[in-house]
């Protein structure tokens, strides 16, 4: 029932917005060719599908996604795992951290191009870049505000390192670690098609520097729906992983006991 609801809420809200755009399309004055409406949109990812090429692009750019995300993910939580626990050695990194993290992923790319030429393995570092930082902070947050109870009764019953982390430390950081892997999720999926733009021949971001270099603006648009509904599929999933973690753990939804 619940998935009942939820495929309603989204077929209404989808048919309102192309409702919507249609109505700007009718009421306005700007060129079909410049902004076409869902008809033309719609016919343009028909052709899309099937010629097949736009399979290979989205192939394409959720290899490099999985890559960079999973690859800053897994590094993310051990180093923030480790410096959480040590506060005294973060206490001279988190400067550095502080300082390269405002940092757009996005400006360290003609270094990045640069240094690995034009290809999969830019975009694999924009990801990684943009999925590092919340991941990292969120976790080193989460072990600071564990329950000193856990750590005592880890203590009476003689648990060492480096199963003090692993077993009391990790699952009571969890909530706020999946939190740091929600925001991530979404802040590098934005990143990887402003990453494939500059340093991919293919994949979503490049395809839509191709549509715009031959004025297809159905096309474009046509992909940025794709993406949109790839980001939302993306979301979709990580909810229902970490449903399935706070399920084997013992949370409810929030997070708490």
């Amino acid at each position: 029932m619940k998935y009942i609801h939820s495929i309603k809420r989204i077929f209404i809200s989808g048919t309102l917005f192309i409702a919507l755009w249609q109505i700007i399309c009718w009421t306005t004055d700007f060129n079909p060719s410049l902004l076409p409406g869902p008809v033309r949109v719609w016919y343009a990812l028909i052709q899309m599908f099937g010629e097949g090429n736009i399979l290979n692009d989205i192939q394409d750019s959720m290899y490099r996604f999985a890559i960079g995300y999973l690859l800053a993910a897994l590094s993310a939580i051990i180093l923030g795992l480790t410096l959480g626990w040590f506060k005294e050695i973060f206490a001279y990194i988190n400067p550095i951290v502080q300082l390269l993290r405002p940092i757009s992923p996005i400006a360290w790319m003609p270094f990045i191009v640069l240094l690995f030429g034009i290809g999969d393995v830019p975009a694999i570092v924009i990801i990684f870049i943009s999925a590092f930082f919340p991941i990292l902070l969120s976790t080193i947050s989460a072990v600071g505000n564990v329950d000193k109870m856990y750590l005592k009764v880890a203590d009476n019953f003689d648990i060492k390192q480096p199963y003090v982390l692993t077993k009391i430390i990790f699952p009571a950081t969890f909530p706020q670690i999946a939190n740091g892997l929600h925001i991530a999720l979404g802040s590098s999926w934005i990143f990887l098609v402003a990453g494939e733009m500059v340093g991919s021949q293919t994949g979503l971001g490049y395809l839509i520097i191709d549509a715009r270099n031959n004025l297809r603006t159905d096309i474009l648009l046509a992909t940025i729906i794709i993406i949109g509904v790839i980001g939302l599929f993306l979301d979709t999933l990580i909810s229902q992983f970490e449903k399935q973690i706070y399920t084997r753990w013992g949370y409810e939804r929030e997070g708490k006991k």
